[in-house]
């Protein structure tokens, strides 16, 4: 096995495990506390890494930091928040799987990198398969939810390629844990003016804001850092297309939800537009990026 090839079976796992996150979020966290939830999930990870690390940026990158922590958590999920109350999940999930094919032309503009056929092919193959895979024939519109759905898929597009052209000379855990600070940092006075407090939390209540937390926050974004910094983003971003495939299995098999022969087919079809997609990057490296000043 290739290094290329275990990083991106490495980086693959974070997507997977976000999969989880739709059935902790509705099966052990209370309802309608989106920003709240966002908040919890961000800054007590990111404070926990932080005293692990013992490190803050430079004052040289406090501005980037607080951009790409706001790109990749706070815009990102509040807008994925918004749109899954006013959507139903298929419709979010098929309008923010367009976040690959921004990446292709965000990575052009930004690093310079080339537009390949072959990737913005495998984007749309990975679009229409996460559509067959959750998209129902019935499914209603909102405009609201429509353009929430549309700007958390830029706003993970751009944090993504700036996440990239942004590295400080740092390790992904200390990259990661400037991010969810800030982040959650960011999403703070939000959840403190516009949602209620919480309820007394229950021990499933504990646990979901746990896994949300320390697993699907801290260790993945770590994992996903790590792969955005090795990796083509062209090669990185689909892979997000793993999350609503984990999402339905976890629905069939924890919840009984049925998985139908047009799904099954939508899992084939994402799993190959995410080997096209990393066929179309197979020999090329990620442009090499000036250290930026670290005073």
């Amino acid at each position: 096995m290739t290094r290329r090839t275990t990083d991106v079976l490495l980086t693959a796992t974070a997507p997977a495990i976000w999969g989880s996150t739709y059935i902790v979020t509705t099966e052990l966290l209370p309802p309608s506390y989106p920003l709240t939830v966002a908040l919890l999930r961000a800054l007590p990870a990111g404070l926990l890494l932080l005293l692990i690390v013992r490190q803050l940026p430079k004052r040289a990158w406090w501005g980037r930091i607080l951009v790409l922590g706001a790109l990749n958590f706070s815009i990102l999920w509040a807008m994925l928040f918004v749109a899954a109350y006013r959507l139903p999940g298929g419709v979010a999930a098929t309008i923010t799987s367009v976040q690959p094919l921004f990446v292709v032309f965000l990575a052009s503009l930004f690093l310079g990198s080339p537009i390949r056929a072959l990737s913005i092919a495998a984007a749309v193959v990975g679009i229409g398969g996460v559509a067959l895979l959750v998209l129902t024939p019935n499914a209603a519109l909102d405009a609201l939810g429509i353009a929430a759905a549309l700007a958390a898929a830029v706003s993970m597009a751009v944090g993504t390629v700036l996440a990239r052209r942004w590295q400080p000379p740092v390790s992904a855990l200390v990259f990661t844990a400037w991010q969810l600070t800030a982040g959650g940092l960011l999403l703070l006075p939000f959840a403190l003016l516009m949602e209620p407090p919480l309820p007394a939390l229950t021990v499933q209540n504990w646990i979901g804001f746990a896994w949300l937390g320390l697993v699907g926050a801290a260790l993945t974004y770590i994992v996903w850092f790590r792969g955005v910094a090795r990796l083509e983003p062209s090669a990185v971003a689909p892979l997000a297309f793993l999350s609503p495939v984990t999402a339905v299995i976890l629905g069939w098999a924890l919840l009984g939800q049925s998985l139908s022969m047009l799904q099954v087919a939508g899992i084939g079809i994402v799993i190959a537009s995410i080997w096209l997609s990393q066929h179309a990057q197979r020999g090329a490296q990620p442009p090499v990026l000036a250290k930026p000043a670290t005073r």
